[in-house]
């Protein structure tokens, strides 16, 4: 269900740079960037799913995209404020969806790391949300996923406000979640760190469904032992130290040079 702010309330999206601060223009600039790998990927579900990210200050206010844009087409100007009832805070001539926030909100608000908040539905993450096993440990991007990961089962379309009591309770210290028959979902402290983690677990998700295509009877399973080394090995900490320091910027120097727009 949309909501759809006068189109004359706000002489054009650049004007929104004049009405941020600094630090939740970098946000923006952060947040249209995942949006655009999450197109460049081929991980967008048309207009459908969210990325949100928490605007830095006391106010309990987010950014998340503007329901009539295709993902490759978000800019930082373009991201929409909205308060925890999924209501623009600086007019807008974007529809939004309130709806939509609704498990975004419950982590956002209850989650201490949930800065950034991820939502897809690709064929994999769909797959794995499916199969009774889950997301499993046979290759070492699941392994890596796997050690960090919270499954929440299926309520409907989420527009239940209750369901957030209950989604926060299954995310628990988690970062990565598995929305059963539904898709992935993945929180950080900043963007980066939430899109990191959520390639990890798009990643594992398709060489699943991938390794699976071959049957269940002849894939080999890691020492025993591995899997536990490996979650020792990448804690939340160290995931958010090469997210923010190695794989973000080189993922913002790939966006800049294919099309450097989403920083308008």
């Amino acid at each position: 269900m949309a909501t759809v702010m006068n189109d004359n309330a706000i002489g054009s999206d650049a004007d929104v740079r004049a009405q941020v601060s600094d630090e939740e223009w970098a946000v923006r600039v952060d947040l249209a960037a995942a949006y655009r790998l999450v197109a460049l990927y081929g991980w967008d579900d048309l207009i459908f799913t969210h990325l949100s990210a928490r605007v830095p200050g006391p106010e309990h206010h987010f950014l998340i995209n503007p329901y009539d844009m295709m993902f490759e087409e978000i800019t930082a100007s373009s991201l929409v404020k909205i308060d925890v009832e999924g209501q623009p805070v600086i007019p807008t001539s974007h529809p939004v969806n309130p709806a939509g926030f609704t498990i975004h909100s419950a982590l956002h608000m209850n989650c201490e790391d949930a800065h950034a908040v991820m939502h897809l539905h690709t064929p994999a993450g769909q797959a794995v949300s499916a199969m009774a096993d889950g997301l499993m440990e046979h290759t070492q991007t699941g392994m890596i996923a796997r050690s960090d990961i919270a499954y929440h089962e299926y309520e409907g379309i989420a527009t239940d406000l209750e369901e957030r009591e209950r989604l926060v309770e299954d995310m628990g210290d988690k970062h990565a979640m598995i929305l059963r028959n539904h898709g992935t979902l993945a929180i950080g402290r900043t963007v980066g760190e939430c899109f990191l983690r959520l390639y990890f677990l798009e990643r594992a998700c398709d060489a699943q469904v991938k390794m699976l295509s071959a049957g269940r009877d002849g894939l080999h399973n890691p020492p025993q032992g591995t899997p536990e080394k490996v979650r020792d090995q990448t804690p939340p900490a160290g995931i958010g130290m090469v997210a923010n320091a190695l794989a973000w910027p080189a993922l913002l120097r790939k966006l800049d040079r294919i099309d450097p727009g989403f920083r308008e």
